[in-house]
């Protein structure tokens, strides 16, 4: 019998992604096993991006560094420290107008203090972590597997984690020099909010030469939150720049995250027999949960909250699943 090829992918989302961080420290909870050995590929963007690293990076006899609960405590601990915006700047930069809002000094320190200087090639699962690239102006990928054939493409975990995270107006874009180039690289939510497309992908050319189908696919795609407020005609209709500033990020990532779950619910439908090959675990959010940056007792507790929901609406999908990986 052929083994399901088994994916994940987590979204971009900045603070918010302490709700993914918890669904997946419940399933380790009923697997009983690591993520890092629940899946052959991990894919994220952004803040995504730093959990599918965590939870690859390897620890002592070959085991992840990291638990899932370990990158939900980090939301905890170091929330404030990355998004750290002093009273000065707000005086000389408000509403992050004349610069990025946040000073690169917090995250960077944060990911230096978590990855060190583990590299990218040394993950203990396939790896797809998005980026893009404002001087080449096209998408970028930092793939395990490439990083071990190319060392082109291979860089401390620290530094995909910075450039994936780069999120347009929170932070200014992460500047990676090589000896003859160099990368300019943002946030990949700006084209790949949702990276389960990239992901599947990503896998699809190495399982079609293998003479295996979508049938051998399990793809499992985690949400930070869906922020469902709309934006009404009589406001948008007068918004210029300055105006549109605050909602283009939340439209973008929003319409992106939407257009893939509806792309792989028609690839992946589930089998005959009812078994899924596709899993979406989401949840809608309160307006009061919405940001992205927010990161008070309140507002983290909501987002723990939020988790929980899906683990209670979702309760049947998450135990078909546990017991599904558990066994491969």
């Amino acid at each position: 019998m052929t083994q399901t090829f088994r994916i994940l992918s987590i979204d971009g989302g900045g603070i918010r992604g302490l709700i993914p961080a918890l669904v997946l420290a419940e399933l380790e909870r009923q697997t009983g096993r690591a993520i890092a050995e629940c899946f052959d590929l991990i894919a994220g963007t952004s803040t995504g991006g730093i959990l599918a690293l965590g939870l690859t990076k390897p620890g002592e006899g070959g085991r992840p560094r990291y638990s899932a609960q370990d990158l939900a405590d980090l939301y905890r601990k170091e929330g404030a420290r990355i998004f750290n915006e002093s009273l000065w700047r707000q005086i000389t930069n408000p509403m992050g107008l004349r610069a990025a809002k946040y000073p690169p000094e917090g995250i960077e320190g944060v990911l230096a203090q978590y990855f060190g200087e583990t590299w990218l090639k040394e993950a203990l699962t396939e790896v797809l972590v998005t980026a893009y690239d404002l001087e080449k102006r096209d998408a970028f990928f930092y793939r395990r597997r490439r990083a071990r054939e190319d060392a082109r493409y291979d860089v401390p975990m620290r530094v995909a984690a910075r450039a994936t995270s780069a999120a347009p107006t929170f932070f200014e874009p992460a500047l990676v020099q090589w000896p003859k180039d160099r990368d300019v690289l943002v946030d990949g939510g700006v084209f790949a909010n949702n990276p389960a497309m990239c992901a599947y992908a990503e896998a699809w050319p190495t399982l079609a030469k293998e003479g295996r189908t979508a049938d051998d696919i399990l793809l499992v795609s985690l949400g930070t939150g869906l922020y469902t407020k709309p934006y009404r005609y009589e406001d948008a209709k007068g918004w210029g720049v300055a105006g549109w500033a605050k909602p283009v990020l939340d439209v973008i990532f929003d319409g992106v995250a939407d257009t893939v779950d509806y792309q792989l619910r028609q690839i992946l439908p589930a089998a005959e027999d009812g078994t899924p090959r596709y899993l979406r675990l989401q949840t809608e959010l309160d307006a009061d949960l919405s940001e992205l940056d927010d990161t008070s007792p309140q507002h983290l507790e909501g987002l723990h909250r939020a988790a929980e929901g899906i683990l209670q609406r979702q309760a049947g999908e998450m135990e078909a699943l546990a017991r599904r990986l558990a066994a491969s």
